[in-house]
């Protein structure tokens, strides 16, 4: 059996539940925000509850994965992601809801890092963005399976069966792990014992790296707009923007997926390949900021009603957002192996901030206006959305490039 499938594809499943978890909210937002009467912004508090749990455990969690490995951190948390996903199912009301939320955020914590820390190890440093890619294509499915396939079973099952299913499959993914993870190759040396104070100051060397310092915002936004977007406001932009039917909707989110999926998988490969011909390892998130900026432009402007085209613009929205992966990996080559979950989960710990308030932030500008008779929200509040976060990676590649001219 390959490495891939007896490390790999066990770690990228809790992916899958990470995916699953962001993208559900793009499809039930409509129904939780008519059910239990939410604004705008308390359907994005809600949204970004997972985020809250997500990036408080980021930080403990890349600490116990390079002291403990990725077998038994992510053997544990999906077993807490299944009991976030079971209290969401049984949740009376939005607040229990919202800590149904929390819980799974800190269960599906180290979903792209585990698999990092365990790449690291396990594959050569010119392989780690291809073999990460594939699996973060892995986790993708996730999305696709709650936008399209759900939407198709909500009548029959509902909201709360959705939470259900998620809950088993996490108790699946657990067990898998357990049984085919090994958290590195025989005979790799063994990270020498430390006190609690040495480990947390070796994270204290992560943020204030130069690299780390120039790059990661930049390359963090690349997630923060997949996530926000892709987490929550996809959908209800769809409705209130592009007038879509719930069908219609529930398709193009998934051709959404489709672009995460494909643009993680495509993006590892490239990288990879650039870097193996000596080109640099940011090759392919610089050219993804760019394509994520046009994308912006495109969505604020609303240049078009067109349903196949919108699809290919939210497709190249998502393609470019899924290499932020392939922009972890080469922060992380910058320091030593022993690091790397730290250095990603540091990395992810900003982004998820970034997304809780940005998620936010967005249902705040949707508020300023009146709800429209359908029970939607105003278009031009999603324009200064859209021009808020342009603003933001506008300004995060300013300060990467500046980094440059410094040094």
């Amino acid at each position: 059996m390959t490495i891939f499938a007896r490390v790999t594809l066990p770690l990228a499943a809790v992916n899958f539940l990470n995916q699953a978890s962001r993208a559900v909210m793009a499809v039930i937002g409509p129904l939780l925000a008519m059910e239990f009467a939410l604004s705008a912004s308390d359907l994005g508090l809600l949204a970004a509850a997972l985020f809250v749990g997500y990036a408080l455990a980021q930080l403990p969690v890349g600490l116990a994965l390079d002291l403990f490995g990725p077998r038994r951190v992510q053997t544990v948390l999906a077993l807490v992601c299944a009991a976030g996903f079971a209290t969401c199912a049984l949740a009376p009301d939005p607040t229990i809801l919202g800590i149904g939320r929390f819980v799974t955020g800190l269960g599906i914590a180290a979903g792209l890092m585990a698999m990092l820390k365990a790449n690291t190890l396990w594959y050569p440093r010119h392989r780690i963005a291809a073999m990460t890619g594939r699996g973060v294509f892995v986790g993708a499915l996730g999305g696709m399976a709650v936008t399209l396939p759900l939407a198709t079973l909500l009548p029959v099952i509902g909201w709360r069966g959705g939470f259900v299913i998620l809950a088993a499959a996490s108790c699946a993914v657990a067990l898998w792990i357990w049984l085919s993870v090994r958290d590195a190759p025989e005979g790799t040396p063994t990270p020498p014992k430390r006190g609690l104070a040495a480990e947390l100051a070796a994270f204290a060397r992560v943020f204030v790296h130069p690299v780390f310092l120039r790059f990661t915002p930049a390359v963090a936004f690349v997630a923060v707009l997949q996530f926000t977007w892709q987490g929550l406001w996809t959908g209800p932009w769809l409705r209130d923007v592009a007038g879509m039917g719930d069908a219609t909707r529930a398709g193009v989110l998934f051709i959404f997926a489709c672009g995460a999926a494909a643009g993680s998988l495509i993006s590892g490969n490239l990288a990879s390949l650039a870097q193996a011909r000596g080109l640099s390892p940011y090759l392919v998130s610089w050219t993804a900021m760019g394509g994520q900026l046009l994308v912006q432009l495109l969505l604020l402007l609303h240049v078009t009603d067109d349903v196949v085209l919108l699809s290919l613009i939210w497709f190249a929205f998502a393609f470019c957002g899924a290499s932020s992966t392939a922009g972890y990996a080469a922060v992380g080559q910058s320091f030593g192996p022993e690091l790397a979950g730290r250095v990603a989960t540091a990395i992810n710990a900003l982004m998820l901030c970034a997304v809780f308030i940005l998620q936010y932030a967005i249902g705040a500008i949707l508020d300023l206006w009146p709800r429209t008779a359908t029970g939607g929200w105003d278009a031009a509040g999603y324009s200064w959305a859209f021009g808020l976060s342009l603003a933001l990676q506008a300004a995060a590649i300013l300060w990467m490039m500046k980094g440059a001219r410094g040094g």
